[in-house]
């Protein structure tokens, strides 16, 4: 792993200078990266600190806090949430449109409860896998399921990405991020809607799984019309939201100046991150954002707080 890798055996860097990178995905979720090699680039490209947030599980957690532990680098155990909220129809506002809304849970304990909600969003992704097929057959791109599942190999469930990455196998898109742009975004020609909990009953089962809930890119592609301020300030009220990942790549400089204000505000953390997926997203390197050393103390100190496990 070069020789940042033996930084087990030498003092760890001072709070001010680490490399903390707190929102990753490996191939057990729509990454692709195994977990050892995820740890081995995340050791490459100097960081000090990364959250792996598979969506929906938590289960390569163990694996890589162990390799990372031999190789120097800290790994804090987190989970990527698929929630959504109703919002209304600009043209017609007695119509609610459902949108997706990403939840990152830091700290949680693996509870019955959270474990339950979790197997229940994975298993919607996966029902919904069928469907997807029938309409990308309808537009001329049969795939097998299969196909799909060889994709999936390593995933604990099977999702969109996964649909993606057999289109490009089989050479109808040149990308996943084509193959999302073009039919399997939210609404789109080959989109499937699913089960999600509310981000709001989100936030209450990382709070029950004595976690800290952090919301993430929350307001990337124009969503910060539809998940207003007002309605995050309504989730730190209601249910005691703790922070937003302010800094991603997905967000420009005034939309993260604007969540940075409305975050001190309101007493939240503020993380940042790369939303790393390897190969699966092109513009989301490994530290190609990153949290304050202070935030990511001040996170530790709450997940300590709540009896969470760091």
């Amino acid at each position: 792993m070069g020789s940042h890798a033996n930084a087990a055996s030498t003092k760890p860097a001072k709070l001010e200078h680490m490399r903390i990178d707190l929102h990753v995905h490996s191939a057990l979720s729509d990454g692709t990266d195994t977990i050892p090699e995820l740890i081995k680039k995340a050791v490459e490209a100097h960081l000090d600190v990364i959250a792996l947030t598979d969506h929906d599980h938590m289960a390569g957690v163990e694996e890589a806090q162990h390799l990372g532990t031999q190789a120097g680098l800290k790994v804090l155990r987190g989970v990527e949430m698929s929630t959504h909220i109703d919002v209304p129809e600009p043209l017609v506002p007695t119509f609610r449109l459902r949108r997706p809304v990403h939840l990152l849970g830091y700290g949680c304990r693996p509870t019955p409860e959270l474990t339950s909600l979790l197997a229940d969003v994975r298993a919607a992704r996966e029902d919904r896998i069928p469907a997807t097929l029938e309409k990308l057959a309808a537009l001329g791109m049969p795939l097998t399921l299969e196909e799909v599942e060889e994709q999936a190999a390593r995933a604990t469930s099977i999702g969109r990405p996964h649909v993606a990455d057999a289109l490009v196998a089989r050479g109808y898109v040149p990308s996943r991020d084509v193959a999302f742009a073009r039919y399997l975004y939210d609404g789109g020609p080959a989109y499937v809607s699913r089960y999600t909990p509310t981000t709001g009953e989100a936030i209450d089962a990382v709070n029950a799984a004595h976690g800290v809930p952090v919301l993430a890119h929350v307001w990337a592609r124009g969503n910060a019309t539809l998940v207003t301020a007002d309605i995050i300030t309504e989730w730190v009220r209601d249910h005691n939201l703790a922070g937003i990942e302010v800094d991603h790549v997905d967000h420009d400089e005034e939309t993260r100046h604007a969540l940075a204000e409305l975050a001190k505000r309101l007493g939240l953390i503020r993380t940042g991150s790369s939303d790393y997926h390897g190969s699966g997203k092109t513009r989301n390197p490994l530290g190609a954002c990153l949290t304050d050393p202070e935030q990511y103390e001040r996170l530790v100190r709450i997940i300590h707080e709540r009896g969470g496990q760091e």
